[in-house]
């Protein structure tokens, strides 16, 4: 049986319609602008897994501006420059952005490491799942290594995040967000582009997303998928040529590719009390690439 989901401190207050009609029935309730409210993260713990450069440090910035406190998981040993400017940045207005070496492939070091925080913070309210690779390679030349590969880093990576995730929201009993990163190429054929592997882990995402929103629901946890189009990251421009960068960028309502920093908006949403009735779904970014 669902029950109601709990309302947050912000929600406890009337807002929007409700609000206006109060304050027209009791003049002793001054009007209040509290739109902004509905998207802070302040007192909110969040992890983002690849977030050392690329799409998940503009999210892990965003949202620890929003006022989340962040820790983010990647591979590299230690943090590289633009994190390290990124996370002196933040510093400076009253946040943090605290990173931790993981392979996202080893599912009991995801875990343990989600619990340690959960531990630490004695909440979980926000993850993104958004650690990912790219290799090209012809269909049908594409070794198995290479498949694993990728499908052990974008689909394997991304279950174990959001498992970590939702066992410290379940066990903490803190409603909370997940947020898996797909691309456009989990539901489309990227021409020009010898990514098969890819789209199959990006796809594997999509269905990911949906069957963890059905069954997480009833813990009062959300899950939803973000899939850009093609963005200006070290991981595109790595596949892409510059015919079929021309070619891409074409095909775009808006004439170009998208900047890493637009993701932001979106990120921050989804993540707070604004998007509350948002499960389940696809939430694509593209500059128009699929409306053809």
């Amino acid at each position: 049986m669902y029950e109601p989901l709990p309302r947050s401190n912000l929600f406890m207050s009337l807002i929007g319609v409700p609000a206006a009609l109060k304050a027209a029935s009791d003049p002793s309730v001054l009007p209040e602008r509290k739109i902004f409210d509905e998207f802070s993260l302040a007192g909110k713990v969040a992890v983002v897994t690849g977030g050392n450069q690329g799409l998940g440090l503009e999210i892990a910035l965003a949202i620890a501006e929003a006022g989340a406190v962040v820790y983010v998981f990647d591979i590299a040993e230690h943090p590289g420059d633009h994190f390290t400017a990124a996370a002196e940045y933040i510093k400076k207005l009253g946040g943090a952005l605290n990173y931790f070496t993981v392979d996202v492939t080893q599912q009991k070091t995801v875990w343990d490491k989600f619990e340690a925080i959960g531990s630490i913070e004695g909440r979980m309210d926000i993850c993104f799942a958004a650690a990912g690779i790219c290799e090209t390679s012809p269909f049908l030349e594409c070794e198995a290594t290479n498949f694993q590969r990728i499908m052990d880093v974008n689909a394997n990576g991304v279950l174990f995040a959001a498992q970590g995730a939702g066992r410290q929201m379940t066990r903490l009993g803190t409603p909370g967000s997940i947020i898996l990163i797909s691309s456009i190429a989990g539901s489309v054929c990227t021409q020009g582009m010898t990514i098969t592997a890819y789209q199959a882990s990006k796809a594997a995402v999509l269905q990911m997303g949906r069957s963890m929103a059905a069954e997480l629901g009833p813990h009062k946890i959300r899950v939803n998928t973000i899939s850009p189009g093609m963005m200006d990251t070290k991981l595109v421009k790595s596949t892409l040529d510059e015919e079929t960068r021309t070619l891409l960028i074409n095909r775009s309502t808006l004439g170009r590719i998208g900047r890493p920093e637009e993701i932001r908006g979106v990120a921050v949403w989804l993540a707070s009390d604004a998007s509350s009735f948002c499960t389940g779904s696809e939430i694509v970014m593209d500059g128009g690439h699929c409306v053809w």
